[in-house]
């Protein structure tokens, strides 16, 4: 059975006379004063319980530690095991014992269990603190758009049609084990020649030469397919002897399958169709399928997912909106504000935004929603009378606005949010909520001490 507290290893915290041991403790001293939030994350971690003898395993109030301490260094999992054996701080901020420490998939498994539910209502409960500690009352807001990464590589066509037939000579020797001493599973290993492929399109000049290329790759996908899908009949006689084994291999055909018929799809449309394949019906990978293909102005383009942020006075992020596709800045002012009113009770008494988000209607309904001063990056037509009270109100929510910038360029730099590294769409959320949870931990630390 998984505890939720650590028992004290001792009556002495050991934290380093330093600006990072002076943050940790701080942040250490808010989470022992809101314990409830442990019950939040059990109801996350405990669905991966430990076995009920043996080790106990870590606490769920390590796990939460161990999390925030990862995202606050953004160590990876082999630097968070280093650092819990070597630090003194890190060890007593994470609440481990001194007589164990866990292994990376331990702790990779505790800490990916947490969702972004959770993360967002963590980041709630501080904002309350914030508020209480009259840090950060929710009266002046800014906003503005940002794009953090999917962990893919760059894509084009042939390169998504050599994962694809990599996934599926994958499959084939999965059946081939499963198989082994049932059935036979015939099949012929398409991965040279399609690295080849690969290889020489990369390297073609001229679209007729690189069309025979292109067929001969299609051509390797899809025998590879067919492959697998004679498989997955002769793979009926195993079910009986391993139900749970071949259930899986089934499981992720289905889901490969439509994708890498995309793929094929996609690839046959433009390159010997001469079609503009449009981005929403495109796939930029197999693996991180959820990715959306954002191009912000006329800057290069970027594969992961549209986030809006809004920050207040203190530099705390008050929220954060994952976006699906790529909406225009103008759609997502209102929303934006909504939610704001739905956490604060109120509009903020004065507000900045970028100039993508400034738009006459979106003036209109700032000032219908109470908000006294509206103030938009670029003007777009509107006049300083009708945003603001004077000129002067105008420049210096104008410069307020600016300071936005840096919170997202903090956060992409020391709190990993310029690229996700964790895979699929439920752990980008908690990835990038995680990110925000450790960064406003760590500033509300600081704003107390001042």
């Amino acid at each position: 059975m998984r505890e939720k507290r650590t028992i004290q290893a001792s009556i002495f915290e050991q934290y380093a006379e330093h600006e990072i041991g002076l943050e940790l403790k701080a942040m250490s001293d808010w989470l022992d004063q809101n314990v409830d939030l442990l019950d939040w994350v059990a109801a996350d971690v405990k669905q991966r319980n430990v076995e009920k003898t043996g080790r106990k395993g870590l606490t769920i109030e390590s796990v939460l530690r161990c999390a925030i301490l990862k995202q606050y260094r953004q160590l990876s999992y082999d630097d968070l095991v280093f650092c819990l054996m070597d630090s003194t701080s890190c060890q007593t901020f994470a609440r481990v014992s001194l007589a164990w420490t866990p292994k990376k998939s331990t702790l990779q498994s505790g800490i990916s269990a947490i969702s972004d539910v959770t993360w967002e209502q963590i980041n709630q409960r501080l904002l309350n603190s914030a508020d209480k500690a009259k840090k950060e009352r929710g009266q002046m807001l800014r906003i503005d758009s940002t794009v953090i990464e999917s962990p893919i590589h760059a894509p084009t066509d042939s390169t998504l049609l050599w994962d694809s037939v990599r996934v599926l000579v994958r499959l084939l020797k999965r059946a081939e084990a499963l198989a082994e001493g049932i059935t036979t599973i015939d099949y012929r290993n398409h991965q040279r020649l399609a690295k080849k492929r690969t290889r020489a399109i990369r390297y073609t000049r001229g679209q007729d030469k690189k069309a025979p290329l292109y067929r001969d790759l299609i051509e390797a996908t899809r025998n590879s397919l067919d492959y697998v899908e004679e498989a997955s009949i002769k793979l009926l006689a195993v079910m009986p002897f391993d139900p749970l084994a071949c259930a899986l291999w089934q499981s992720q055909l289905s889901h490969y399958k439509p994708l890498i018929l995309n793929v094929i799809d996609q690839t046959e449309r433009r390159v010997f169709h001469g079609e503009k394949v449009p981005a929403a019906q495109k796939i930029v990978s197999i693996f991180e399928e959820h990715t959306d293909i954002i191009i912000k102005g006329s800057r290069d383009i970027q594969y992961g997912h549209k986030l809006n942020l809004s920050t207040g006075r203190s530099g705390l992020i008050l929220d954060v909106v994952i976006e699906e596709g790529n909406p225009a800045d103008t759609e997502r002012f209102l929303p934006m504000l909504d939610r704001h009113i739905a956490q604060y009770g109120k509009a903020p008494r004065q507000m900045a935004a970028d100039g993508g988000y400034a738009s006459i209607e979106n003036l209109r309904e700032a000032k219908e929603l109470h908000v006294d001063d509206m103030a938009f990056h670029k003007k777009r037509g509107l006049t300083e009378e009708a945003m603001v009270k004077s000129p002067w109100v105008y420049r210096k929510l104008r410069n307020f606005r600016a300071g936005i910038e840096a919170g997202i360029s903090c956060m992409k730099r020391a709190y990993g949010l310029g690229r996700c590294t964790w895979k699929g769409l439920k752990h980008f959320r908690a990835y990038v909520w995680s990110s925000v949870v450790a960064h406003n931990l760590a500033l509300f630390g600081r704003l107390l001490s001042t």
